[in-house]
């Protein structure tokens, strides 16, 4: 069972929200940290195929054990899965830049009792890319280091930058899925209220790894 976790009210998030994680992130080439994640980001576009086919494999097998577990702990039925969108909008983007999702949407399609929806949010306008300088924080195909633009976290920015499909989330019960959660950053908590405020029923939260900074 994946490790479980309070993420707490605050000015991004109204009300306390159930998380789960597999396994803490320690720091990236740090010895058993899950580095596949960093891989499967391919931030300037640089990695080979035959590594990202094997860290897409490595979440991938991770999602079809942990996500089941979450849904039978918790009750849910016709469960929505959906993966936070990355920071600029989705075409600034190659495809080998949106592993993640779609090793998401792979293992959500070979889930009982899941719903693909990572199609169902979309980043239509850029945000500051939080893992990141200011100077290289476009994730363009090029690879070339340009101005880390968009604006940085506030409340509400999900909403803001994002195009959610209201229709399709309303009523329902959502795993919002992320690659690595870090406390404090808050880009989580914000798309876990905008999807309340677009209507969901209840939102778990999960993410492969967990950056445990003290607050």
């Amino acid at each position: 069972m994946p490790e479980k976790f309070e993420i707490s009210s605050n000015k991004f998030l109204i009300k306390k929200t159930t998380g789960y994680y597999n396994r803490f992130y320690l720091g990236f080439k740090k010895p058993n940290n899950p580095d596949f994640l960093n891989t499967l980001k391919n931030t300037f576009n640089t990695e080979n195929s035959q590594s990202l086919k094997s860290a897409k494999k490595s979440v991938y097998d991770i999602l079809i054990k942990d996500i089941p577990q979450i849904i039978k702990a918790n009750n849910l039925s016709n469960c929505v899965i959906m993966c936070l969108p990355r920071a600029k909008t989705t075409d600034s983007y190659h495809d080998t830049q949106q592993m993640f999702k779609n090793a998401v949407s792979a293992a959500a399609s070979n889930i009982q009792g899941a719903i693909d929806g990572t199609q169902y949010i979309e980043r239509i306008v850029d945000t500051f890319t939080t893992h990141l300088p200011e100077s290289i924080g476009r994730a363009a195909v090029t690879g070339k280091k340009t101005k880390n633009n968009g604006k940085k976290p506030y409340p509400g920015i999900t909403r803001d930058t994002c195009q959610i499909s209201d229709k399709l989330i309303k009523n329902k019960n959502i795993i919002l899925i992320d690659d690595i959660y870090t406390v404090t950053v808050n880009i989580d908590e914000d798309c876990i209220q905008a999807l309340y405020d677009m209507g969901a029923n209840n939102v778990i939260f999960y993410a492969i790894g967990y950056t445990n900074i003290k607050k």
